[in-house]
């Protein structure tokens, strides 16, 4: 709660946090997403897509609670979450690349399953390990995506743009010198 509390000071105004169960059970992670949903902030509760986990979404979504279904690795299985309830559903795709899947094309059969079937739920897809797989899961269409830093920082670092600017900066001060852009 301290941690959660600390972040919310952090990002300001109303984040949502996503928290996993950990819980084997369908009672334990029941209750886990109970004492997650009391919380005195915007939660989603992050539960894996196995049998068990399913069972326990279906539980907690009539009781309306946010579910984010985790661990996903086939467009069948995150639809079958979809249809027990999830709101949002994390197909991971370099984890299914590295498994010789194509985790692009899990995504988009996932999103087709969704929109063919007027399901509600919403992709966030995770596990990328490069910028390609984040350019091609977002041509897609795809309105969330979870990306870790290095690969974020990937976005900025094509070659060209230090330059750019630098050259920008150069021809600025040769024709302006000092002044900022409203002085001129």
């Amino acid at each position: 709660n301290e941690t959660l509390a600390g972040m919310q000071e952090a990002l300001g105004g109303t984040p949502r946090f996503h928290a996993q169960v950990v819980s084997s059970t369908v009672e334990g992670m029941l209750a886990e997403a109970r004492q997650l949903n009391e919380l005195p902030y915007d939660m989603v509760v992050k539960v894996p897509a196995t049998e068990i986990g399913l069972a326990a979404i279906k539980l907690m979504k009539k009781e309306g609670i946010q579910v984010l279904a985790t661990a996903i690795y086939s467009a069948q299985q995150g639809f079958l979450a979809a249809l027990c309830g999830a709101d949002y559903l994390a197909p991971y795709v370099n984890r299914i690349d590295a498994m010789n899947g194509n985790g692009v094309e899990v995504v988009a059969d996932l999103q087709l399953l969704l929109d063919q079937n007027q399901l509600p739920a919403k992709i966030l897809a995770a596990s990328f390990k490069n910028t390609q797989q984040a350019m091609d899961v977002m041509k897609l269409g795809i309105e969330a995506i979870t990306l870790p830093t290095d690969v974020a920082a990937q976005m900025f670092a094509h070659p060209a743009v230090k330059p750019a600017v630098e050259q920008f900066d150069k021809d600025w001060k040769e024709t302006f010198g000092d002044k900022l852009s409203f002085e001129s």
